[in-house]
Parts: C-alpha cells; sequence; structure tokens
C-alpha cells in the first residue's frame, strides 16, 4: 500500500505509530485492561498478532502480551532511537511498528511485548 493509502486509511495517530514508528503517550490507549478471550489483529491489515489469553498487566501503560499468536506473525528488528538499544516489534504482513519487546516479563516466556493500543484492535472469540 502505497503512503497515501495508508493516511486515507489511518488516523491520525495510527498512522504515526504504525507507519512512522511512534509510540502513544501511556496509559491513554483502549487496550490496556486485559481480555479473557479473543484475538488482537493489526489495525492496518487485519492479521492476527496476539491472543487475548496472553496478555498480563505489566503497570508500563501500554499493553503487554508474553507472546505473540503464532511464530510468523511478527518480525523484530533492532532498534538503536533515543540512545537505547531494544527490539522493535513489526506486524510481519504489512511491516507496521508495534511497539517493542522486553526481555523482563513475568510469565514463563520472559518476555513482555509492550504494544501501542492504536496498533492494535481486539475481536473477542
Amino acid at each position: 500500500m502505497k503512503d497515501q493509502q495508508w493516511r486515507e486509511k489511518l488516523t491520525p495517530e495510527q498512522y504515526y505509530v504504525c507507519r512512522e514508528k511512534g509510540t502513544e503517550r501511556p496509559f491513554t490507549g483502549q487496550w490496556l485492561t486485559c481480555k479473557e478471550s479473543g484475538q488482537y489483529k493489526c489495525i492496518c491489515c487485519d492479521s492476527v498478532l496476539f491472543e487475548a489469553g496472553s496478555q498480563f498487566d505489566s503497570g508500563c501503560g501500554w499493553p503487554s502480551f508474553d507472546d505473540v499468536a503464532g511464530n510468523k506473525a511478527v518480525t523484530l528488528h533492532r532498534d538503536s532511537t533515543h540512545g537505547m538499544e531494544r527490539t522493535e516489534v513489526c506486524c510481519a504482513n504489512c511491516d507496521a511498528h508495534l511497539g517493542h519487546v522486553f526481555n523482563d516479563g513475568p510469565t514463563a516466556t520472559g518476555l513482555r511485548y509492550c504494544i501501542n493500543s492504536v496498533a492494535i484492535d481486539y475481536q473477542p472469540d
């Protein structure tokens, strides 16, 4: 999809986060509350990214997940912006920026996928 098509499809905040690798303000997203069942999909292309059962309250201000929905749901990229070394999480289908993954999760995976609410949409079962 071309840049203008993304601008027409997405809200300005969704475009900023997903296409320009921005970050929404913490504690402002609609998906902070954990859901019992369902899936979180990419706001850009509707690909399934996370199962609701993998969401946990990390207290960081963004939705957090301990695992992805499938081994090909996301791609990971080195991110050295803002004077930090992080791992960026993108949708494997459309390359939308979703957030970052950290190795400080409290569950057995040890991972915390810290994801912008505007980059995902919840679909109940």
